[in-house]
Parts: structure tokens; C-alpha cells; sequence
């Protein structure tokens, strides 16, 4: 059969844009998905997306006049309930009356007629009848008309706007993000007659507001779309080419003043969606507001004018910055001298705001923080802040001794003061690195003031954490202090909510106690930090915060690649210092490789089902008199020998060789449950055995529950 290219574009009025990548991604894929499920496209049928300001567009190749017609199986009912002597039943009959096919009753046993046909078949339960049709494929006009609504209604909407329908009669009207002016559907060159959002599909679009050779554009045909749009309509409509346009232009414009732009991909995306013809200017700012901290400056230029600051070579900030603008005048200066008069009163802003910030002490604001809420149900933000400090207290005790409680108090009771500043009052994004800044000005100890401004670290996955050991304190102790607030009312996260970012405060504890190898026990932490609550306030749910953040770190492990046995084996034994837990999996990975591994796995499961069902007590002490048979000696006389060593390996921290040294256990251990009847008549014998296996399972578990590596 033969197929043609489809071009489908809405036209529509200015985009949301940190929405237009994923509306152009969603419209595209939902559109092709539902031409494929109507069978409309060839099997080497691909598509392409197109989004721009005022556009969502996707061309599809291999799109069929008319899919081919479908074979249709339907399943009727039993056998048993369809026929009796040899006949149809009124319920069969009446069945097919439903369908349209009741003629088919008549012709049985032979019931076909045409395409039509009845048979008889097992559907897993019993014999039945089942119908077989064959349908009509659909129509390239019903089929796109289908697959466009589909694709608008899928459209990952955040709140739409309503407005009137453009063909109604002035009552009409339509929702949608944004007020559509002009659909566009052509299979080749032929438009297909589909409507939406009220407008009937045509072949005519336009391009950019000010620079297209002409108000309108009339599409020749499906492919040439993207290269009538760029030259007749100065559009680059592929919101990809345009995103990579615009960081080729920044990069060259940088290089040639030997500078370097700001790398964020968001602010790319967001600039990509406010431009349709990207050009790439430099402006520049008054060098005295680079006296003001470089992130204020950073992000008034990021987040109100969609600037990308310039970095020297040691990543300092300069006064130059580079401007995306949407049109390429023949004397650019207009648009450069524009928006330097623009970004010169936000920078101006950030200077007062800095300067009036300077006027008071970082620690006068403390006081400040008990009139604000922290939550209903945990009181103020002054009441956290005595929390976090005693929290700090402790772990810094636990670590540092004296000293690094002090340092650690300190930093606490000043880590949340910035938040009562007009800077972080205008920009919250720079909380913590103000109050850095703030008290390395007051002259506290630097180890404090990049403490406040690390408490937060790491904020998200693959952030940097805390530079010091203060900050590691009030890091861990901001943690702690929320999870534990939090579960203690009950405000756990259930399912993909968690409005309180817990999981993430569970993986920045994780992330903490492994990588800086801390010597901490969860369980203490906890306690500690349960502690510094007023009595009666919590509820009791340390077990299941522990629960919780077991959970995260198994995630954790497995998104580095250990397997879910890996994983289950070594924290099934709930071990408390994390810092141990990469060195653990580690060792199951290099036993787990050993040919002795699965045989061990094995009967270290088997040994502990046998002990789970021992009545009474089991001796941890086996007397040697009492081992009868050859086999139980030789296995007492191999783990004598090889426990010692894995013990040895185990109080070094060398948990490898500790496991592998197991290895040596796989020979005698088969004997031993070959030729030894474990639960003997006699009981000393049966007690005996018990606390050689008892022994043997304390060996083998002493890392890892071994047993969970068993298939």
C-alpha cells in the first residue's frame, strides 16, 4: 500500500515556556502512537518533533491512505452453553442477533459466511465459541482525527485558559493552554479535513512576529515544513536545533572575549522556548556591583532576565553577559543598550539588598526566627533551630570531641538567621549562602560560616557535600531534626507525594555517613535526635523512620548497580554503621562469584530453617566427645580452623577475604548434611549438632545473611 509524510501543526499564542518541551515531546509521541494502534503507519514509519513560542508540530513518515483491514477474534461463550445436539441455543442465537450476525447461527455446524466465521476453541478453561470479523481498516481522515484529539487531551496541561471558540457563535467557547489560531494537516501535499479546538485543518501557518518575508505561510507539503518555516518564516522550529543553536552562539560569543558562559541546562530549555530565531548578543554592567556576592548577581541575571552571566577562566564572575534575543537587527546596539538599562536596577536591588543586610549582626536575627512558623504541629522556626543545635551538639561530640560541639552549636544557631534577610527574602534560592557570606562579615570562623551555607548539602542527587566537619554536623542534624519531626506527626511520604522532600533528606543522610566514612549508627542518631524533642510531642515511629531509610539506601545500591540479592543479603542484617555498607556488598559480589558460593548459600539457608525450629535454647559451645561420625568431625575441624581466620579478616575491616575464606567450608559442609541426621533421637547428640550448626551459622553471617544469595 502505498504511504505518504503527514505534517500536523497547532498554531497558537506564546507557550508556557518550562512547559514547551514536554508539550512538544507529549503531542508528537501521542500523535504517532495513535496512528500506530490504528494501524496507519509502516512498519519503518518514525517521527519528528517541532516546538517552538507559537507552535506544537510533528511530521510523521510512512502514514498510510488506509490501514489494512483487521482480523478480530471475539470469544462468544462455552461450548456447553452455545450448542446442544449439534444445534445453536436461543443464547447463541441471540448473541449473534447483538452483533448483527445471527445468519451464522443458521449455517452451523458450517458457520461461515464471507469474512464471518464461527469456531470452536480452548481458551485455557474450557471449549468455546468464538467469532471471527474482519474490520475495516480506518481511514487516514478518521484515523488522524482520532490520534490528533487523543494527543491534545494528553497534552501535559498545567491549568488551561478558556476562550472563545473562533467558529462558534460568540457563546462557544474553548479550553486550552494557550488560545489556538490555525491547524495545519497535510498527508504530502493533500490537507486532511480534521478540526480541533475549532479550527478546521488547512495548509497555512506563520512565522516570526516581526522578521518573516511575509504574514503568512502557505506549506507546500509535509517535508517541506521546517525549511519553509526557516527561510520564508525566520523560525527555527525544532526546539533541539534551535536549543543547540543557541549554546553553539553562546560559546562562540564567549571564546571570543576568552570567557566562559554559566552552564544550566533549565535556563537553555527556558531560553529556547521564549526564542524562535535565536540570536547571541554581549552586554555589559557597571564593575562596581561586582562587589556584591557573585551568586545574587548570578541569579538576579538567570531568574529575571534570562542572562547568561559570564565566568573568567578561575570561575569568577565578570561584568559581561550574554543576551539571547529573538531578532537580528542590522545595528544590534539598540537591543544591547536596552537590556543593559534593564539589568542595571535589578543589580542595584541586590546591592541594597546586600548592603542593608550588613547593617545587623547575623546572630540579632536569631530572636526573629520565633515568630515564624515552622510548622503547626512543631512550632516555630526558633524552636527547630534549639532542636538542630542540640542534635549538632551531640554528633559533633560523638566525632570531634569538645571543640567540634562548640563550632557545631554555633553554626546551628545561625544556620536558618539568613532567612529574616531582605536578600533571601527576594531571592530564597540563596538561603544559606548569604548567611555564609553574613557571618564571615560578623567575623565568625570561617569553618562556621561555611557550615550555614552547607547545612543544606547535598540538596539534590550528585550535589557536593558539606566541606567541614561543623558543616557534616549541622548537615546530619537538619536532617534528622525534620525526618524525625515529621514521622513523629505522622506526615510520612505515600506514594510519588512527599511534600516535604523526607526521601531526600534520607538520602542526604546516607550520602553522608558512607562517603565521609563517619563511625555513626543510625539508631543512635535517631535516638539522639528523638531526644531533643519536647516529651509527648512525637509520636512513636522510629521503627519505621529506620524502615524508611533502609529503604533508601537499598535504592541507593541497587542504582549502583548491585543486585537485589546482593542488596537484601547485606541489609537484611540491619547493620547500623553505614559507612560499612559499600565495603559489605563488595565482599557478596566477590563471594557470590566463587563456584562455592551456591552450594554455601544453600546450606546456610537450609542450617538456618533447621535452627529456626529447634525447640529451647541452642548451646553456642560444642563438646568435641560427642561428634560421632566422620563427617561432623571433619566439619568442626574445618571451621575450628577457618572461623579464627575469618574473624582475623573481619576485626581488620577486610570483609573480603573474611567471606572468602568460607570457601574452604563447602566440601565438609556437603558431607555434613549428606551423612549427618541432624535432630537424632538422642538428645545431647541432637543439642551437640544444633551448636555446631549454630556455629557455623554465626561464621557464615557474620557480613552478610548469606543465605539470601540462595536461588
Amino acid at each position: 500500500m502505498s504511504t505518504k509524510n503527514l505534517l500536523i501543526e497547532l498554531f497558537v499564542e506564546e507557550l508556557p515556556p518550562k512547559s514547551l518541551k514536554k508539550l512538544g515531546e507529549s503531542f508528537a509521541s501521542t500523535l504517532y502512537s495513535g496512528l500506530k494502534d490504528q494501524g496507519l503507519l509502516a512498519e519503518e514509519s518514525a517521527f519528528k518533533s517541532f516546538a517552538s513560542p507559537r507552535r506544537l508540530a510533528v511530521h510523521v513518515t510512512g502514514v498510510l491512505d488506509v490501514a489494512p483491514d483487521m482480523e478480530i477474534n471475539e470469544k462468544l461463550m462455552p461450548v456447553s452453553v452455545a450448542v446442544k445436539d449439534n444445534k445453536p441455543t436461543d443464547a447463541l442465537r441471540k448473541k449473534l442477533a447483538q452483533k448483527g450476525r445471527e445468519l451464522l447461527a443458521d449455517l452451523w455446524p458450517n458457520a461461515k459466511s464471507g469474512p464471518d466465521k464461527l469456531y470452536i476453541s480452548n481458551d485455557g478453561k474450557a471449549e468455546s465459541i468464538f467469532l471471527r470479523t474482519l474490520a475495516a481498516g480506518t481511514m487516514i481522515k478518521m484515523g488522524l482525527q482520532n490520534a490528533l484529539l487523543d494527543a491534545l487531551e494528553e497534552l501535559p496541561i498545567a491549568k488551561a485558559m478558556t476562550y472563545p471558540d473562533p467558529l462558534g457563535d460568540g457563546w462557544a467557547t474553548v479550553d486550552f493552554v494557550r488560545p489556538a489560531h490555525s491547524l495545519i494537516a497535510l498527508h504530502g501535499a493533500d490537507v486532511v479535513p480534521v478540526s480541533a479546538l475549532g479550527l478546521q485543518a488547512g495548509c497555512e501557518t506563520q512565522g516570526h512576529r516581526f522578521e518573516a518575508a511575509s504574514a503568512t505561510i502557505d506549506i507546500m507539503d509535509a517535508d517541506s515544513y521546517e525549511a519553509q518555516l526557516e527561510g520564508e518564516g525566520a523560525v527555527v522550529a525544532s526546539f533541539a536545533k534551535r536549543r543547540g543553536e543557541i549554546a553553539r552562539q553562546l560559546s562562540e560569543a564567549a571564546g571570543k572575549l576568552n570567557l566562559k558562559p554559566i552552564e544550566d541546562d533549565a535556563l537553555l530549555d527556558e531560553v529556547a522556548s521564549l526564542v524562535e530565531r535565536p540570536n547571541v548578543l554581549v552586554g555589559t554592567f557597571d564593575e562596581a556591583f561586582l562587589a556584591v556576592p557573585q551568586e545574587c548577581l548570578i541569579l538576579t541575571m538567570k531568574a529575571n532576565q534570562k542572562y547568561f552571566p559570564l565566568l573568567d577562566a578561575k570561575g569568577k564572575l565578570t561584568n559581561k553577559f550574554l543576551i539571547v534575543s529573538n531578532i537580528k537587527p542590522n545595528d544590534a546596539s539598540l537591543v544591547v543598550g536596552g537590556n543593559e538599562r534593564v539589568v542595571r536596577p535589578r543589580l542595584a536591588d541586590a546591592k541594597f539588598f546586600f548592603d542593608q543586610d550588613r547593617k545587623k549582626p547575623l546572630d540579632s536575627r536569631v530572636l526573629g526566627l520565633s515568630r515564624v512558623v515552622y510548622h503547626n504541629k512543631l512550632g516555630s522556626q526558633g524552636e527547630r533551630v534549639e532542636r538542630v543545635q542540640a542534635i549538632a551538639r551531640s554528633v559533633g561530640e560523638t566525632l570531634g570531641g569538645e571543640e567540634l560541639a562548640r563550632l557545631a552549636d554555633r553554626a546551628a544557631l545561625l544556620a536558618k538567621a539568613d532567612l529574616l534577610t531582605d536578600m533571601v527574602g527576594e531571592f530564597p534560592e540563596l538561603q544559606g549562602i548569604m548567611g555564609r557570606y553574613y557571618a564571615q562579615h560578623d567575623g565568625e570562623h570561617d569553618d562556621i560560616a561555611y557550615a550555614i551555607e552547607d547545612h543544606y548539602r547535598p540538596r539534590f542527587a550528585g550535589d557536593d557535600l558539606p566541606r567541614n566537619r561543623v558543616g557534616i554536623c549541622v548537615a546530619l542534624a537538619d536532617k534528622l531534626e525534620t525526618l524525625v519531626g515529621l514521622f513523629g506527626i505522622g506526615q510520612m511520604p505515600t506514594g510519588d507525594k512527599d511534600p516535604f522532600a523526607l526521601r531526600r533528606h534520607a538520602l542526604g543522610i546516607i550520602r553522608i555517613l558512607i562517603e565521609k566514612q563517619l563511625p555513626l549508627e543510625l539508631g543512635n542518631l535517631l535516638t539522639g535526635a528523638v531526644t531533643a524533642f519536647p516529651s509527648g510531642l512525637l509520636g512513636d515511629a522510629q521503627a519505621e523512620l529506620e524502615t524508611f531509610v533502609f529503604e533508601r539506601l537499598g535504592g541507593m545500591m541497587r542504582e549502583q548497580g548491585y543486585t537485589a540479592q546482593e542488596v537484601d543479603a547485606v541489609l537484611s542484617m540491619r547493620i547500623q554503621n553505614f559507612s560499612d555498607a559499600v565495603k559489605r556488598l563488595s565482599a557478596v559480589r566477590a563471594f557470590a562469584s566463587l563456584p562455592e558460593a551456591p552450594a554455601l548459600s544453600a546450606a546456610n539457608k537450609r542450617v538456618g530453617n533447621i535452627l529456626k525450629k529447634a525447640e529451647g535454647s541452642i548451646s553456642d559451645r560444642v563438646d568435641a566427645a560427642l561428634l560421632l561420625e566422620e563427617p561432623e568431625k571433619a566439619l568442626f575441624q574445618a571451621l575450628s580452623e577457618v572461623a579464627p581466620n575469618a574473624q582475623a579478616a573481619f576485626a581488620k575491616g577486610d570483609y573480603t577475604a573474611s567471606l572468602q575464606a568460607l570457601a574452604r567450608l563447602k566440601t565438609p559442609v556437603d558431607s555434613f548434611f549428606d551423612s549427618v541426621m541432624v535432630n537424632a533421637e538422642d538428645l545431647k547428640l541432637r543439642n551437640n549438632r544444633l551448636a555446631l550448626l549454630s556455629q557455623l551459622h554465626h561464621a557464615m553471617n557474620r557480613i552478610a545473611d548469606i543465605s539470601r544469595l540462595a536461588s
